[in-house]
């Protein structure tokens, strides 16, 4: 059975098998074979200018035991995690999310964030159905979808309206290997997938607009 595990800076969601992983996280990017999907969470003073952050993850990650692992770095205190699980039928749909949206950007627009730190959200789907890579890929769509409208429904404004995310979202979703092509809006699993990542974002966006955007101003060490 997955379970989800905070030993800060570290948060783990262990998928409770091995099975077929999509994302384009900073670690094992692209279609993998993992049984945990984690979060580092990281602060300034952890990433100076000159520094490689791929060769300082991959120590990171050699400490923690975890090459093995799709893996997302994030500004977001991982503490406000935020995991909702949606069941429809025979389908089980868990997400997990950090959302920080300090650098938030609406869809085909970019902000001047030179200046400024940035948050980030990460969002980490795992289903209980057996999928193709092209079940996987439509699954992947959805939860964009969902993670786009959930903040949207947030009303974060930019310059050029209403924010539709981040300039470094990342989304990695899972499932073990098999045959189903399809799970669109209409399928009880795109249902199921929509339904649990939507949650999870509105949650996140919520509690960053009351906790985060009132400090906006005065500091950016917790987006």
């Amino acid at each position: 059975m997955s379970a989800v595990t905070l030993e800060l800076p570290w948060l783990t969601f262990d998928l409770g098998e091995r099975m077929q992983v999509l994302s384009w996280a900073i670690n094992r990017p692209g279609f993998e074979m993992a049984d945990r999907i984690i979060w580092r969470e990281v602060r300034n003073a952890d990433l100076p200018r000159d520094l490689d952050v791929l060769d300082w993850f991959s120590a990171e990650l050699d400490r923690r035991g975890a090459q093995d692992a799709v893996a997302f770095l994030t500004s977001r205190d991982v503490t406000f995690f935020h995991d909702k699980t949606v069941r429809i039928g025979e389908t089980v749909v868990r997400c997990v999310a950090t959302v920080g949206l300090s650098n938030a950007e609406r869809i085909g627009h970019r902000e001047d964030r030179s200046t400024m730190d940035w948050g980030t959200i990460n969002v980490a789907v795992r289903v209980n159905e057996t999928l193709s890579k092209t079940g996987l890929l439509e699954m992947m769509s959805i939860a964009t979808q969902a993670r786009t409208a959930a903040v949207m429904d947030a009303g974060v404004q930019v310059s050029t309206g209403v924010a539709t995310g981040t300039g470094t979202d990342c989304i990695a979703v899972a499932a073990p290997c098999g045959s189903v092509d399809y799970v669109g809006l209409h399928t009880q699993i795109g249902e199921a997938v929509g339904a649990a990542v939507y949650a999870a974002i509105a949650e996140g966006a919520a509690q960053w607009k009351a906790d985060i955007a009132p400090l906006f101003n005065r500091t950016s060490n917790n987006d």
